[in-house]
């Protein structure tokens, strides 16, 4: 089924498939494939191809396929396989029985390789990785030809096969395709389809001692799974000549590769090999650190499948490369937390506050609202006592005119509760506040006066003895640099304070038993995610998603100044 022909196309992509489906070239199917490589987690780059690859699919009743290229048994890992998996499920899409493998289809690929080897289009050379290079020429340069290059189709099928059973050492031969050493893309000039390699496979183990290439597996499982639309990022843009030769070569079913650009974002780092090397180094704690853009540190971080979707969709599909600023992502995540994350109150750096005027033992219970986005959400009961702890932030000795919040003799109103005012602190041996000790009026519960009197501050408190101890961890980003590539090594721009805990932090008792990945706002300080599976000690942790608002966004401003 195709899209409605009146249906506005919103980026090339869908131009080239409704063109597609005028002329009947597939007869109007639609069938595209994810195709990651198992040798890491999968980041927000990778989340931008998966909603384009299985939302097109999606939208024009079509399939997509999620297959993995394992062709590097050097460098692939069960562990990543099964990361993947779950992100894309976690995204929230099916690839029904279509969970497929470039090494399913090794003999196939391999068959494949002989039948060019009897065309006389591919021969096994001996040079070694170092001598191929060198030979392969410049973009001002041609290459040179291997001396190994016109060897009969005999004696190349003869060493092919004894390739494949083991006679020749790690790199000692290759095959490769013949097509051009004076090419002007270097990707022709007689590129490698095959290497010798003894590395156990992951889903193979020591059956194969030859594995494939990329180019090489790209275009035959593409073929094999007749895919439609080969949708890939703008780097393959150069290689779609080598992926279209092999395939005309061979005379086998040719999809259509297209490429667009990938995702950039600033202040982050987007390759697998780099992201590596940051959990290799021990700088996070793993792939799904919520300080790394990966889809797993995302989904730990508090982001949601509809915020990155959204993301995807507005950050568009072009054939141009571009940096997206990483608050575009956040905001996604605002706009979709806004609406459905309830409300809870939350004390990061707690000061505390004696009513003096409220009875010792009491225990009252103000009503508070879930979500003022969502009137169903309803309301729940928030323990009010004597004793209570507020934001040492809120409270200054001598305040600035436009400072609203409390100070020595002011007067606020506690969200929920009433208004207070300040008499006086107790400090500790350094001079520092430790204590304040306040009147309430308890003729504005419900925090509005009956003689129409309004104050300018309202703050979030928790109390003091009703209360869940919490450890709260606030990410920042990982980077300080808009492009963390600057200066040559990366690692050089990590941002020192990307990671800062909130210990003791106290939280309304409402929130005892929250269910793990559960994301609160915490009135005034953000959007944090319940992290339960690395709460310890009984304590519970939980992981800042995002501030309320863009806060990088004047140290942004400075950096393009």
């Amino acid at each position: 089924m195709s899209a409605k022909k009146d249906q506005p196309s919103s980026h090339f992509i869908k131009r080239i498939i409704n063109a597609d489906n005028e002329s009947g070239k597939w007869d109007g199917r639609v069938h595209t494939r994810f195709p990651p490589e198992p040798n890491g987690y999968l980041h927000i780059g990778h989340a931008k191809s998966i909603c384009i690859n299985f939302g097109l699919a999606e939208e024009y009743g079509g399939k997509c396929n999620l297959r993995f290229d394992d062709t590097n048994p050097l460098k692939e890992e069960e562990e990543y396989v099964n990361s993947i998996i779950e992100d894309v499920k976690w995204l929230g899409f099916d690839w029904e029985d279509r969970l497929l493998f470039a090494s399913d289809y090794f003999q196939q690929m391999h068959d494949f390789a002989v039948d060019l080897i009897k065309k006389g289009n591919a021969f096994v050379c001996d040079l070694s990785s170092e001598e191929i290079r060198n030979q392969r020429g410049t973009l001002t340069e041609p290459g040179t030809e291997s001396p190994f290059r016109n060897r009969s189709i005999d004696d190349n099928l003869d060493l092919f096969a004894r390739m494949k059973a083991g006679e020749f050492s790690d790199g000692e031969r290759t095959l490769r395709a013949k097509i051009n050493m004076v090419h002007p893309n270097l990707n022709m000039r007689d590129p490698v389809m095959y290497r010798i390699l003894y590395a156990t496979h992951h889903r193979t183990g020591d059956e194969w001692c030859i594995y494939p290439m990329y180019d090489w597996a790209h275009g035959l499982g593409d073929s094999i799974e007749r895919i439609t639309h080969s949708i890939c990022t703008l780097e393959f843009e150069d290689h779609r000549p080598l992926y279209d030769w092999f395939l005309q070569a061979l005379d086998t079913y040719h999809p259509q590769q297209i490429e667009f650009a990938r995702l950039n974002l600033n202040f982050t780092v987007v390759s697998k090999r780099k992201l590596k090397r940051i959990v290799d180094e021990g700088v996070v704690d793993g792939w799904d650190d919520p300080r790394m853009p990966t889809i797993s540190g995302l989904r730990r971080r508090g982001y949601t499948p509809v915020s990155i979707r959204n993301f995807a969709e507005t950050v568009g599909v072009t054939k141009r490369d571009t940096i997206v600023d990483a608050a575009r992502l956040e905001n996604a995540l605002r706009n979709d937390l806004n609406k459905r994350a309830p409300r809870v109150m939350g004390v990061l750096d707690p000061l505390k506050v004696v009513i003096t005027n409220y009875p010792e033992d009491k225990v009252e219970y103000v009503d508070a609202v879930n979500n003022p986005e969502d009137d169903s959400a309803g309301t729940r009961k928030v323990a009010f006592t004597r004793e209570l702890v507020i934001e040492k932030a809120d409270y200054m000795e001598d305040p600035p005119k436009k400072f609203f919040r409390l100070g020595p003799g002011r007067e606020v109103r506690l969200k929920y509760a009433y208004f207070i005012t300040c008499h006086g602190a107790v400090r500790d041996e350094n001079g520092d506040v430790t204590e304040l000790h306040c009147t309430y009026d308890p003729e504005t519960k419900g925090g509005a006066a009956p003689d129409g009197r309004r104050v300018r501050g309202t703050l979030h408190w928790v109390s003091a003895t009703e209360n869940i101890a919490a450890k709260v961890r606030l990410y920042d980003r990982l980077f300080n640099n808009e492009n963390p590539e600057e200066g040559g090594d990366f690692m050089k721009n990590l941002n020192p304070n990307s990671l800062q805990i909130a210990e003791p932090a106290f939280l309304e008792a409402s929130i005892s038993e929250p269910v793990s990945g559960c994301t609160y706002q915490f009135e005034r300080l953000g959007y944090f995610i319940a992290d339960v599976q690395h709460s310890s000690s009984g304590k519970l942790v939980f992981n800042r998603a995002v501030t309320l608002r863009d806060s990088w966004a004047k140290h942004a401003q400075k950096v393009h100044k």
